[in-house]
């Protein structure tokens, strides 16, 4: 019977055998033996309580199978994110694994190298506090914390993490609120002035006009995009950490979409010398974009904001959802609606006239002639 050793706390503990598992050095690949068999290594339990007794007793009833421990993979909360990662690599993209890895480098310094054993809800609950602190280091005139969004994504893979290897475990703690931002978008009238004839006019105009995002736009070519009248979107072109990757799909089968090409995006794509349709890479139409916008005076905008514009346009129109939705290549209408969805200032300011005007004119009115 496993004998209890007592800690500097006072407390006792015992440690019983538990069970095996295969081996593997501190980059995950197996650890063989000098005949080629895989190495184990062996997973113990312990079982601390206040008195020896009382510690030896739980160790014995779990060896006589008579309790059941949570059995805890002996390593940390980094080791644990590497091993997820390299469970999954045939199946998450390439830049998930690099997002992955972006948040074991820079997230959660105060549990990334903690045993997976030693978390506890309130760990993890301190550790969202003190995440919801971090600076972004994107500006240093300007620090600003991370985003709530930025947060939860974080914890996402965090508790994605410690279901697989510590399911027992309670990881639901309070997240910062999400911020709900208000965004007005420029009209599309502006902003085609605003391109018209420089080098990103094509790639603004496909993700305006058709709804293209930057790893979209990026990936259009005519060998394989173009066929007659019509462009499909057949691949991505993404930044996966330091690389640039070439996909054949995007993120969700919707992306996957054929538009007609109008007749003024047709002619622009037929003065383009090569096979790619727009071969400037992410950060230079991005900033060529926000560059044209700061010469000319106008708001800040990304160069994502123009899909904003194209699913704005749609609601306009009164374009039925489920058109807008395979337009666009959303695969709810929710996150169309709540998420790509804005109003133009003109419209909104006449949206706000009629609003005014009920309550001026009616209720104000209604009122006015009952006090009378």
């Amino acid at each position: 019977m496993p004998k209890a050793k007592k800690l500097p706390s006072g407390s006792w503990r015992t440690r019983v055998y538990s069970h095996s598992i295969p081996a593997v050095d501190n980059a995950g690949k197996p650890v063989y033996d000098k005949n080629g068999k895989q190495k184990e290594k062996k997973i113990y339990e312990s079982f601390t309580a206040g008195t020896k007794k009382e510690s030896e007793l739980a160790a014995a009833e779990f060896a006589a199978g008579l309790r059941v421990q949570e059995s805890v993979p002996d390593m940390t909360l980094r080791e644990a994110i590497h091993k997820y990662i390299n469970s999954s690599d045939a199946v998450l993209s390439e830049t998930t694994i690099a997002g992955y890895k972006k948040i074991q480098e820079v997230a959660f310094h105060d549990i990334m190298d903690v045993p997976l054993r030693k978390l506890t809800t309130a760990t993890l609950a301190e550790a969202v506090n003190a995440e919801s602190k971090r600076l972004n280091g994107k500006s240093k005139k300007n620090p600003k914390t991370i985003s709530p969004k930025t947060v939860c994504n974080e914890y996402g893979l965090v508790t994605a993490v410690l279901n697989r290897y510590r399911p027992k475990l309670d990881c639901t703690v309070k997240l910062p609120q999400k911020e709900v931002i208000y965004k007005e978008v420029l009209p599309p009238e502006i902003i085609m002035e605003v391109v018209q004839g420089t080098e990103i006019e094509l790639a603004a105009l496909l993700a305006m006009w058709l709804s293209f995002s930057m790893s979209e736009v990026r990936g259009l070519t005519k060998s394989k995009s173009i066929d007659g009248d019509y462009i499909t979107v057949k691949e991505v072109v993404v930044n996966a950490g330091s690389k640039i990757v070439r996909k054949s799909q995007g993120k969700v089968p919707t992306r996957n979409r054929r538009h007609r090409i109008p007749p003024y995006i047709k002619q622009l794509i037929d003065q383009v010398d090569g096979d790619v349709l727009v071969p400037l890479n992410s950060r230079q139409i991005y900033y060529r974009f926000t560059k044209l916008l700061k010469d000319a005076g106008l708001p800040h905008m990304s160069f994502h904001d123009l899909r904003h514009v194209n699913a704005s346009v749609m609601a306009l129109l009164r374009i039925p959802d489920k058109y807008a939705m395979e337009r666009g290549g959303w695969k709810t209408d929710s996150t169309m609606k709540k998420v790509y969805t804005h109003t133009f200032s003109p419209e909104r300011q006449k949206v706000d006239e009629v609003i005014n005007q009920y309550f001026e004119e009616t209720v104000l009115k209604e009122i006015q002639k009952d006090m009378t």
